[in-house]
């Protein structure tokens, strides 16, 4: 039934002529075209010498003869690279940029999804000066707001009008990873926080984030973006905040990051999943301009090339035993064992904890634990 109805579903025009990710090969650092060289260290201090396909197809489309002139859509498998794909773009298209201010958001489902992308963004960002801030609700909001908003140093005696205050409020990071749900509790109650400088947004296992309302987050964004844009360039004289320096600078910003010599600043959308959406009216939400379609045409998950593979066929009610022999032949090398749910994620730990025999510690790691016990 499923399969039908996907057979069945108009395919967008964008989509019928994707680029074939798979037809790139991976680009030893030396030879990719204007990296920066303090990104060049940064990505070998994390023990990568090349970018895989997808991120070499992504780069061209961005950095390359591209430059961001439409927005992307990427299918690829986990563990493809497709963290990497979108925020070593970003990041160094973003160096360029002397102004501190929000610039790029990326939106993931879950916290620990955004602690990944987090520390990606983390390793690269401070290279070339630029910082990168949290909103999953691991901490408390107020933590949170310390984080992201920078606050004017005030004397001691003197009296401040609090609209002044506030018109001095801004961000403390460049690049955002948040959840949805923290998200939207900074659009509607931190003070400072705004998106009006927003260049990039990336929407990570956008299914997902598609499939779920999270408080209307994805119009919430889009509407304040597109006012802001309009508003902002309607009339230079009244858009300018006073921390952030001449007009001539935020001008230069916007121009930037337009399109086609168009007058008002674009925002550049990157949409990422392993199985994406195909449906026209989920993928009409994301507003997209001029789509790139990028795939490899390939399943959702893809096993490295060098993994041995194995299946031992028993009885269900044997599957725990079978599993504690194995784990005694593995010694003390470390393993991960994935279950289909919370509760088997719970129930196998409790039973392998009661086999004294296997002289090894077993941890449980699922939606059960506290964010701080996950991490």
């Amino acid at each position: 039934m499923e399969e039908a109805k996907k057979k069945s579903m108009p395919v967008l025009p964008w989509m019928r002529s994707p680029v074939d990710v798979s037809l790139f090969e991976d680009c030893p650092l030396d030879h990719l075209p204007c990296l920066d060289p303090r990104l060049k260290v940064a990505l070998q201090n994390m023990g990568i010498s090349s970018l895989f396909p997808v991120q070499v197809a992504v780069w061209q489309e961005t950095i390359g003869p591209g430059l961001f002139e439409r927005d992307l859509c990427i299918n690829s498998p986990t563990g493809s690279g497709k963290t990497l794909s979108y925020a070593l773009p970003i990041v160094q298209t973003l160096s360029n940029r002397a102004v501190r201010c929000l610039r790029a958001l990326v939106v993931l489902p879950t916290r620990d999804l955004a602690l990944q992308v987090k520390d990606v963004f983390a390793a690269i960002a401070p290279a070339v000066g630029l910082s990168v801030g949290l909103a999953v609700g691991q901490s408390s909001i107020a933590d949170e707001i310390s984080e992201l908003i920078k606050r004017p140093k005030l004397e001691a005696g003197i009296c401040y009008d609090p609209e002044d205050v506030l018109q001095e409020l801004q961000s403390a990071v460049d690049i955002l990873v948040a959840t949805p749900g923290r998200l939207m509790d900074h659009i509607n109650a931190t003070r400072g926080f705004t998106l009006e400088h927003l260049c990039y947004l990336v929407v990570d296992e956008t299914d997902r984030l598609l499939r779920e309302a999270y408080q209307a987050w994805l119009p919430t964004v889009l509407q304040l973006t597109r006012s802001d844009n309009e508003n902002r360039f309607s009339d230079a004289s009244t858009f300018l905040p006073s921390a952030f320096g001449s007009l001539k600078t935020i001008r230069r910003c916007g121009v930037e990051r337009g399109f086609k010599d168009k007058p008002y600043p674009r925002l550049v959308k990157m949409v990422l999943s392993a199985t994406l959406t195909q449906d026209p009216n989920k993928l009409a939400q994301l507003d997209l301009h001029h789509p790139l379609f990028l795939t490899t045409g390939e399943t959702r998950y893809k096993l490295p090339e060098r993994l041995e593979s194995y299946k031992l066929i028993c009885e269900s009610k044997l599957k725990p035993l079978y599993l504690v022999a194995l784990l005694q032949s593995l010694g003390e090398e470390k393993c991960i064992v994935f279950t289909s749910s919370v509760e088997s994620t719970h129930r196998l730990c409790t039973l392998l904890n009661h086999f004294g025999e296997l002289r090894i510690k077993i941890k449980e790691y699922s939606g059960l634990q506290r964010q701080s016990v996950r991490r």
